[in-house]
């Protein structure tokens, strides 16, 4: 008999389920009962709910019913019958049980209930198998099928950019090395420098940190393109928002400027915050319930409001007419901080909020320069709770007013030529924007750390798993 999925076996109708012969396999999660009867609570993944499997002790062998422990794997056939328990309607009446697998109950760390997230953390090999992260990594997935739903349903092509690049996209730093070269000792260049003609690619080369400026010259090409991929950042940051390693979407689109890109931002975030109220209602009103109490209210309140626009400068003065005591200072021509941002979209504004034209200082060099050359094109997408949730721009596409930022950042030239001739060969406006994927998933499942967001984290000193 082929085994079905406990999501599956819940959908039926009853009256289709009822005395129907089925066979299920999964992870239990608890065992009760007394000498003549066990109550198991078995859970495949498929689905945040257990189904409650009754093993009668006269049908089964006593030393199998003992082998059954939370934690083990067991294969169970029976018929499934209405259930006299609360918050099930069906239950399987076991006629066998085999144990795939055994779980020392004296052993399993997760033989109770009540961990913290913390103590999760050490055990990432483990931890998928609780509620809380079983249903993480559902909306994970569900929200990955969407990202690409969107895209595709708008028109726009999937491009797989480098992980090893040798470009640094923002000009930031902080990148990993990928090197073949004998680290205790590598060839030296006369003035006592790495010599990285000998390394693999004949020059420093890196793991990536965005797929943005490869996914401008294939939208010179094919109009609109989207990046979804791993990237990485070599920042010695152990805050609950940073991970070495993580996941970004990065549509880049031709014909854009910078308001069809914030239109963009905000019907995307949109329809991913609808798909999963609409695909993952189960996991998140658990998480509701256990995490985030507003949870639910705060999706609803992110997709049923109409996002209010306004520049970096009316937004300074928003803050420094608040009266509100910041940590961090309020000035314009400084970076706005999370404190900042959830200022203005959960008590001024009570919307998401998105800021446009920041100073030309701190933003990026690839950013279009506006007329008042004091500024640039650039929005920030800003959500309650989290602060920015996307940062995107208008990208600049005059080859002069290009290569004379790079130069005024002191940027080589010599390593940006293939960017700068796209503003040569028939170049035309262009935006784009990014998305922290585990940010997003932060948001949509109200966890408070993004190292309880994504299977196994990468931070400082942690690279076990």
């Amino acid at each position: 008999m082929k085994s079905t999925r406990i999501k599956d076996l819940l959908a039926m109708p009853e009256d289709t389920a009822v005395g129907a012969s089925v066979k299920v396999e999964g992870w239990v999660r608890t065992k009760r009962g007394n000498k003549n009867v066990s109550f198991i609570a078995l859970n495949d993944g498929s689905i945040i709910h257990n189904l409650q499997v009754v093993a009668d002790a006269e049908k089964f062998d006593e030393e199998i019913l003992k082998n059954i422990t939370t934690g083990s794997c067991i294969c169970v056939q029976g018929n499934l019958v209405k259930s006299e328990g609360q918050g099930q309607t069906l239950e399987i009446q076991a006629q066998t049980i085999t144990v795939y697998g055994g779980a020392d109950a004296k052993t399993y760390p997760l033989q109770k209930k009540g961990h913290t997230l913390e103590f999760l953390r050490e055990i990432a090999h483990l931890r998928p198998r609780t509620n809380t992260f079983g249903a993480v990594l559902r909306i994970r997935h569900a929200m990955s099928y969407a990202i690409h739903k969107y895209f595709n349903d708008n028109g726009f092509y999937y491009l797989h950019t480098p992980i090893i690049t040798a470009s640094d996209a923002e000009g930031a730093g902080a990148m990993f090395r990928v090197t073949t070269l004998d680290a205790q000792n590598p060839p030296k260049n006369q003035d006592g420098s790495v010599n990285y003609s000998e390394d693999f690619f004949g020059k420093p080369a890196n793991l990536t940190v965005s797929g943005q400026l490869e996914g401008e010259l294939c939208a010179m090409a094919l109009g609109k393109i989207y990046t979804f991929g791993p990237t990485f950042r070599a920042e010695n940051s152990n805050t609950p928002r940073h991970l070495a390693e993580f996941w970004m979407i990065e549509p880049e689109m031709a014909f854009y400027d910078i308001n069809d890109d914030m239109d963009l931002a905000e019907d995307f975030l949109k329809y991913l915050i609808r798909y999963a109220m609409a695909n993952c209602a189960d996991d998140l009103e658990f998480l509701n319930k256990m995490y985030d109490e507003a949870l639910l209210e705060r999706l609803k309140f992110v997709a049923d409001n109409t996002f209010e626009r306004l520049s970096y400068t009316e937004g300074i003065d928003l803050l420094l007419k608040s009266g509100q005591n910041f940590e961090f200072p309020v000035a314009w021509g400084l970076d706005l901080q999370a404190e900042h941002e959830r200022y203005l979209v959960e008590k001024y504004f009570k919307k998401p909020v998105i800021l446009t034209d920041y100073p030309t200082s701190i933003k990026a060099f690839y950013m279009k320069q506006n007329e008042d050359q004091k500024t640039v094109r650039a929005m920030d997408v800003l959500f309650p709770r989290i602060g920015e949730i996307i940062g995107g721009s208008q990208r600049e596409e005059n080859f002069e007013k290009l290569e004379a930022r790079i130069l005024e950042l002191k940027m080589p030239l010599k390593d940006l030529w293939w960017y700068l001739e796209t503003r040569k060969y028939g170049t035309a406006p262009h935006s784009g924007f990014g998305l922290g994927f585990e940010r997003l998933i932060l948001f949509i499942t109200g966890m408070a750390n993004i190292r309880d967001v994504i299977p196994f984290p990468r931070t400082p000193k942690n690279a076990e798993f």
